[in-house]
């Protein structure tokens, strides 16, 4: 038998052998890539009719896709012959390290996925997280960004956010400025507590449903303080609470109305 007779007989002996498995494998492939395209739109209606976040949706669209053709290219070789245990193996030895490595990352990543998924704040909420009270400039995969009252912008991980309290004033629609004006013993309360009255329900902002309030909540060591709550819009919520404290202290001007300042009586014994 020639050199050529040799060759051709065992590739016709390959053939026989790997033949049938490398036809079950490409139709494995083609059948397989079909499926996994129908599943990957199917997932991506739902996620649209869930009315997940735009910005989530592609990044899991592909993350599905490119898991399950790992999985079935994988399936595609162990068809053929090709050992894949060994390849399984160091490919779930790399995962490993490099979930190590970025353990604070995916941890970011984790949290960003939640926040987007479950909502518990969106764009231009006003939220008090992580010590940091602000509106919510933009929501990214792995950091939240918070624009503070002082114009300041803060970059908060999602892992810490996602792992901690978040206070969403927003959500509701309507919040309650808390504020305390101090008035001295001599005054009238009553006059005080008219006087504030008025100013809350003369302010634009100021919501008559639920209706404005005025009461006394602490007695001072030096004043009678006085709680004065209005409600509002929380896109409102700074210009009320600074209106209302200029305002407040005109007003009890006017009535007459004492504002002191923190002293200490003297007495003296001959």
């Amino acid at each position: 038998m020639t050199a050529a007779q040799d060759m051709g007989q065992r590739g016709m002996d390959f053939l026989m052998e790997k033949g049938p498995g490398i036809i079950g494998a490409v139709i494995t492939l083609v059948i397989g890539f079909w499926i996994i395209g129908r599943i990957v739109k199917m997932t991506e209606k739902v996620m649209v009719s869930r009315n997940m976040d735009a910005s989530l949706i592609p990044f899991l669209k592909s993350l599905l896709n490119i898991i399950l053709k790992a999985v079935l290219i994988i399936s595609a070789a162990g068809m053929i012959g090709i050992e894949t245990t060994s390849f399984i193996a160091i490919l779930g030895a790399a995962g490993l390290a490099v979930g190590l490595a970025l353990q604070g990352t995916l941890q970011n990543f984790a949290g960003g996925v939640l926040i987007l998924m479950f909502k518990p704040y969106k764009v231009g909420d006003l939220v008090n997280t992580q010590g940091h009270l602000g509106v919510v400039k933009e929501i990214q995969i792995f950091v939240t960004i918070l624009l503070t009252p002082e114009n300041k912008t803060v970059i908060i991980p999602n892992g810490a956010i996602s792992n901690g309290d978040i206070t969403n004033f927003t959500v509701e629609g309507v919040i309650r400025v808390d504020m305390v004006m101090g008035i001295s013993y001599d005054s009238d309360i009553k006059a005080a507590r008219k006087a504030l009255m008025e100013v809350m329900e003369a302010h634009p902002l100021v919501l008559k449903d639920p209706a404005p309030f005025v009461g006394v909540v602490e007695l001072a060591d030096s004043a009678v303080n006085l709680a004065v709550r209005p409600y509002e819009d929380p896109n409102n919520y700074w210009d009320v609470y600074f209106d209302i404290y200029e305002s407040g202290k005109e007003a009890l001007d006017k009535a007459g109305i004492t504002i002191p300042f923190p002293q200490i009586d003297v007495h003296m014994e001959k």
